[in-house]
């Protein structure tokens, strides 16, 4: 919590998602006795030491003068890897820049399975880590940091089986330099493509490593070429991508790589506040049985300290312990600092953002509202994207472009689908919108298909392909949404009309709840008051109501004022009594029937 703008003329502030009266108070700079008094003026009753959710925080910082908006560390909950620059970029952006500081880069080696990510490490590192790996394969990301010329580089190193879609998609999203590992004697492959879709949706520059080049069958310019085809034009190509030919066995070209890296690094702002506002993300976790949970940390922002209290999704605690990669204690660990930490009371899901709290009493608040949030959000269908449910996305501003993942049955089809569609654009309110096509491929849609779609938040689009049971069970178990056709006009007639709106959900009128009146009041300042039992559902303040006499409509409109006692409140629940009085209508009579309804969008089924 903290007042971020200073400019006293607008009077904004940002406030967390929950905090007491007290430091509500402080944050005002106003007298407790002045918070509850409003709190109570709106019907809302609360002592000093009482937690309130920031909505009515805001109001009560409204009436004081101030606009409140949500601290801006609270979206990373719900931070996704949508193609958009992750978040916590943005959350550094904003920090004051005299305060940023230069921090070691973040590196993802990324690439096909049994490329040689680990080893390439391994060998930067000149440690054993493939001995410790089931197979001699990777199978978690890991974290590590080495250095070159006395800099610091932070490297995380993921699987490269299709099944760890997801957790390469995590490792990009947190990079700030990708190395795609492309063996000089396998070539390009598709977990190289989908890897390659990754670090483009989390715009992040990339560098190649040309691993095994010391294998008889090795053939560099066949990999160039590959490359150049997805995009990836070598720099001795003219182009500006560097590739940097490798051999983890034989120790060659490893400096050449650090120096690319490097200098991909100084030409990209890598930056952050070892002063600020403490986040980061959860690399892996696991729950050890004689140590507790056991979860690796990467530092984006702050300087995480032993002790702080950490939140991150519905886990939280106070660090007891911190260990560097190399397993040495630590008191505090600053920006790009991989660490593994004791004290989380839950193994948090990799890939989650943490940040710190002050106290646990506040820690136990978020992650109660949380634990809430993602009751409702399970409650409510459609909660992935559907080309249906697109249009409405883009005007609720919640994503800019439709993702796709496109199968077709063979290459000649792909094609033409996929320059089809990508010429597809549209315009709104805000700019234009069109189609950003991650992935493509030939054969039918498979479990990968489903993870990229399910990563990135993208709709799988399929031509003369199929998806079979077990894929349809991970897309529904993932909410991605999975579209065949047979014909390809009716594919891009599909995604036409979605970026038109013409799929557009349909606005359907629900029913809140019903009172009866009971009493009319006729108060000089206000008019007539109907005094109402709540007889089903709830009254709520802001939603539609109409009044019903003789089975006749003789009012619809806004519901302004909602009172039970002598309070203003939000709503009313059945069995309860209230008064109600509106802004365009106050002919009452005992009986007439009240019906409280809003209307929202759903989505076409």
């Amino acid at each position: 919590m903290a007042e971020n703008l200073t400019d006293k003329e607008i009077k904004t502030i940002e406030l967390p998602g929950s905090l007491t009266v007290r430091e509500l108070a402080d944050t005002l700079q106003a007298s407790p006795i002045q918070i509850i008094k409003t709190l109570m003026s709106n019907g809302v009753m609360a002592n000093i030491n009482q937690q309130i959710d920031f909505d009515t925080a805001a109001i009560v910082a409204s009436e004081l003068g101030f606009e409140a908006t949500m601290q801006q560390l609270d979206q990373l909950e719900g931070q996704d890897n949508t193609g958009e620059v992750p978040l916590w970029r943005q959350l550094i952006a904003n920090e004051d820049k005299s305060s940023l500081k230069p921090r070691a880069p973040v590196v993802t080696i990324l690439g096909h399975v049994d490329h040689g990510k680990t080893t390439l490490l391994d060998a930067i590192r000149q440690t054993s880590v493939v001995s410790q790996e089931a197979g001699g394969i990777t199978q978690h990301i890991g974290a590590y940091q080495a250095t070159h010329k006395d800099r610091l580089i932070t490297f995380l190193d993921t699987p490269g089986h299709a099944a760890f879609t997801a957790m390469r998609s995590r490792g990009a999203q947190g990079a700030d330099v990708v190395v795609l590992v492309v063996a000089a004697d396998d070539g390009v492959m598709p977990q190289t493509k989908e890897a390659l879709a990754h670090a483009r949706a989390a715009r992040v520059p990339i560098v190649v490593a040309m691993t095994k080049i010391d294998r008889p069958n090795a053939n560099a310019e066949r990999v160039k070429q590959q490359l150049a085809e997805n995009g990836l034009i070598p720099d001795d190509w003219d182009g500006d991508t560097i590739v940097v030919p490798v051999s983890a066995k034989e120790k060659v070209g490893l400096q050449d790589l650090l120096e690319a890296i490097q200098l991909v690094a100084d030409n990209t702002e890598i930056l952050a506040n070892p002063a600020g506002e403490v986040f980061g993300t959860v690399i892996e976790s696991e729950r050890d049985p004689s140590r507790g949970v056991i979860a690796t940390l990467l530092v984006q922002n702050g300087t995480l300290k032993l002790g702080d209290i950490v939140v991150v999704g519905q886990a939280y605690g106070r660090l007891r312990a911190m260990f560097d990669f190399a397993g040495q204690k630590l008191e505090e660990a600053g920006p790009s600092t991989p660490i593994s930490v004791l004290g989380l009371n839950e193994v948090p899901a990799a890939g989650e953002p943490f940040r710190t709290v002050d106290a646990e009493r506040e820690a136990r608040t978020l992650v109660s509202e949380r634990a809430e949030k993602e009751k409702q959000d399970k409650g409510q269908a459609g909660g992935s994207l559907t080309l249906e449910s697109m249009f409405a996305a883009y005007q609720a501003g919640k994503v800019r472009e439709l993702r796709l993942v496109i199968k077709a049955d063979v290459q000649g089809s792909l094609e033409p689908i996929v320059s089809s569609l990508e010429q597809m654009k549209a315009d709104d309110k805000v700019g234009q919108i069109g189609v950003h096509v991650l992935h493509t491929g030939t054969g039918h849609i498979s479990e990968s298909d489903v993870a990229l779609a399910a990563a990135s938040k993208a709709i799988v689009m399929g031509f003369n392909v199929e998806a079979d049971a077990a894929v349809k069970r991970q897309a529904e178990a993932e909410g991605v949404s999975i579209r065949l056709y047979d014909i390809i006009y009716r594919m891009t007639e599909d995604v036409e009309m979605a970026l038109k709106g013409m799929l557009e959900p349909e606005l359907k009128e629900r029913l809140l709840g019903k009172a009866v009146v009971q009493q009319v009041f006729k108060i000089s300042r206000f008019g007539k008051i109907a005094g109402c039992r709540v007889t089903e559902g709830e009254l709520r303040r802001g939603a539609l109501v109409r009044i019903v006499r003789d089975d006749k409509v003789i009012f619809d409109g806004e519901l302004s004022s909602l009172k039970h006692e002598k309070d203003d409140v939000k709503e009313v629940r059945e069995g309860f009594d209230c008064g109600i009085n509106l802004k365009e209508f106050d002919d009452f009579k005992e009986g007439d029937i009240i019906q409280c309804y809003i209307r929202e969008l759903v989505a076409v089924q």
